[in-house]
């Protein structure tokens, strides 16, 4: 680069920071509170919406001001909709409120901000003993972390570009414009980030494969293509803190020769569409986008590509070919999209995450990404943490942290008493762990060597209660489902790998069926063509290897241990626990099968249940007198006896 478009590089993001700084000042400086809601998705669900309605309302019927400030996902999804108030002129710290729905919001605004009452019994993580505020730093979900992706989620405006830039955003960039696209690839390979889509293919490596082929035109893609069932990492990234993952992009563009870009996004996501492609026209307007970035002579236009919802998209020659306007069906490599990929031209497709991960990366230095996580898996993983546990959310760790340490310290464990069976661990073509494995060290190389695979991120933890033979049948169901049917391996090798699981869960299994469920999965996974064939089968190798006695009680005893099948389960009443004339449980049952019998005590019609559970959800706890039995056989004989409930019995 030249001194003279250093300097106009250095001028022209000196003007947009100052001005950011300007605004930042003017908000942090006011003495107004600040009342900071999570306005993502997981927020929205849960009413965030109405909650920031309710604020307005109420602020403005007490005339009393403050400023509300939305912000996305800050990981603690369990608690939303998440609301922090900053009010400096109580002298308490910035305050996390947990679950806060519109009638909260209203009690908060009169008596905190009215009345100087922050309501201890309200504030996550707070003790009436010593009226303590805990700092938001120092829960489990965050003093254990180490946020690098996730740094800013939960603290900036995601449509808000002086947001990001205030803190340092795009500054990365200026700083790249300056530098060779050598030197930027050199330092993105020394830091050993590798790809967080799953593949854990080195970046630096693909990059440089990329810079060294000699083409008119590059394209760069952002894969957000996120169909794993229970992820949603990409999503809130995206939602959360956008201009990351487009700085991160600007920087791959430059440094491989690319003046193109898209970011594939499914449709299903149409917040972070919408975000994501604000934040596009918001960094065009500035000239962070576009034509001459900052004085440069550097050109990048990006689009936003919404995909159809298929998981095979998420393979990238599929995902290449959707873009095409053609079915998502992956293809043969070689050639790699490095080599020829969309409109047949060098393409480069990273991972959100991945991308996220690059400003980070040269704002600080290869050496100190390398400092952490573990030697062949530097930097952190971002998890979506979901199933039977206590702290559902987002959390990003260092490498290396172990599963225990994961699901027990970060996210509070098993709720209700309950024991940990296992964890599902990437995606629905992961594997499923059982306890023996909760000292696994989370990286690449660690959980691949266990059965299972680092995949994107999702995570389903499950307690006691959980059947291992209807885990994978659910798995299986839906890759079997999203399968493209390109090859014969993955198309009819699945379906019949479906079918066996479906003849378990219904006891109709048969001898011989175990050994064919491990025969058939491994001859799907070595002739399958793409990922999805290749590790469709894992939920079922895992699953049958470290818990075989459960699918041979399926199998022989036609007994599911965990009382989770329907088919192999039935509910009936302890008579010495029912209680005379309690009709809990006949109110709420859907199909009438719950009878009176000439005691008036209950019973319950076999021929009419369709083992729904709301009987045993009903039923007063000093009573206690639904029972859950596997197989249906050892129901009592009264429960078996024909009539309706109104002859009794």
């Amino acid at each position: 680069m030249n001194p003279a478009e250093n300097e106009k590089i250095d001028l022209k993001f000196s003007a947009i920071l100052e001005d950011a700084e300007r605004r930042r000042k003017a908000f942090t400086e006011t003495s107004a509170p600040k009342i900071h809601i999570g306005m993502a998705t997981c927020g929205i669900a849960s009413g965030a919406l109405e909650t920031k309605k309710a604020f307005e309302e109420i602020l403005a019927e007490r005339n009393l001001e403050a400023i509300i400030h939305p912000v996305g996902c800050i990981g603690h999804c369990y608690a939303e909709p998440v609301v922090i108030i900053d009010h400096p002129d109580s002298g308490f710290p910035p305050i996390f409120y947990p679950e806060v729905t519109a009638g909260k919001a209203q009690m908060l605004v009169k008596l905190f901000l009215g009345e100087g009452d922050p309501r201890f019994e309200h504030i996550l993580g707070a003790t009436m003993e010593n009226d303590l505020i805990p700092s938001v730093m120092e829960f489990p979900r965050f003093n254990q972390e180490k946020r690098i992706v996730m740094e800013k989620c939960g603290h900036i405006n995601p449509e808000d570009i002086y947001d990001y830039i205030a803190e340092n955003g795009y500054s990365t960039l200026a700083k790249a414009l300056q530098l060779s696209p050598d030197e930027i690839i050199n330092e993105v390979e020394a830091s050993g980030l590798r790809g967080r889509g799953g593949a854990g293919f080195p970046t630096g490596r693909k990059w440089k494969l990329a810079r060294n082929i000699v083409a008119q035109e590059k394209i760069v893609i952002c894969n957000a293509d996120e169909g794993d069932p229970g992820a949603y990492m990409d999503r809130t990234i995206l939602e959360s803190n956008p201009h990351q993952v487009i700085e991160g992009m600007a920087i791959c563009a430059y440094a491989v020769g690319a003046q193109k870009a898209v970011v594939y996004v499914r449709s299903e996501y149409p917040l972070a569409v919408n975000i994501v492609t604000k934040a596009i026209e918001q960094a065009e307007e500035l000239g962070l986008l576009g034509q001459g970035i900052l004085g440069s002579g550097f050109n990048l236009e990006i689009d936003v590509f919404q995909g159809s919802g298929a998981f095979v998209c998420g393979e990238e020659t599929a995902l290449i070919r959707s873009i095409e306007g053609y079915r998502g069906m992956p293809r043969h490599r070689p050639p790699y999209p490095v080599q020829k990929g969309l409109w047949n031209k060098p393409t480069i497709i990273n991972n959100v995450k991945t991308l996220a991960s690059v400003p980070p990366i040269l704002s600080n230095g290869a050496a100190w990404y390398r400092d952490i996580g573990t030697e062949n898996s530097p930097g952190t993983a971002i998890f979506s943490i979901v199933g039977n546990v206590l702290h559902a959310g987002l959390v990003e760790i260092p490498m290396g942290v172990s599963l225990r340490s994961l699901i027990f310290d970060i996210c509070g464990g098993i709720p209700n008493k309950k024991k940990f069976k296992a964890v599902q661990i990437g995606g629905p073509s992961g594997g499923c762990l059982n306890e023996d494995f909760l000292d696994t060290p989370i990286d690449f190389d660690s959980l691949t060597e266990a059965g299972a695979m680092m995949g994107s991120g999702g995570m389903v933890v499950m307690d006691e209660d959980t059947c291992m033979v209807e885990v994978a049948r659910y798995f299986l169901d839906f890759t079997q489902k999203e399968s493209c049917g390109k090859c014969t391996f993955c198309r009819i090798g699945t379906y019949h790998l479906l079918k066996i699981l479906q003849r378990l869960t219904k006891g109709e299994g048969l001898d011989g069926d175990l050994e064919l469920l491990k025969t058939l999965s491994r001859d799907i996974k070595a002739g399958s063509l793409c990922g999805l064939g290749k590790t469709a089968p894992n939920p079922v190798l895992t699953s049958l290897k470290y818990f075989r006695e459960e699918y041979e009680a399926h199998v022989k005893e036609k007994r599911c241990p965990a009382l989770m099948c329907r088919a192999l389960t039935a509910f009936y009443f302890d008579l010495d626990l029912c209680a005379r004339g309690c009709d809990a449980c006949a109110t709420c049952c859907p199909v009438d099968a719950v009878f009176t019998t000439s005691n008036r005590k209950k019973g319950v019609d076999q021929e009419l249940c369709v083992k729904c559970g709301e009987c045993l959800v009903a039923c007063p706890p000093e009573y206690d007198a639904v029972r859950k039995v596997s197989p249906p056989s050892l129901v009592p004989l009264i429960e078996k006896m024909p009539g309706t409930k109104e002859e009794g019995r």
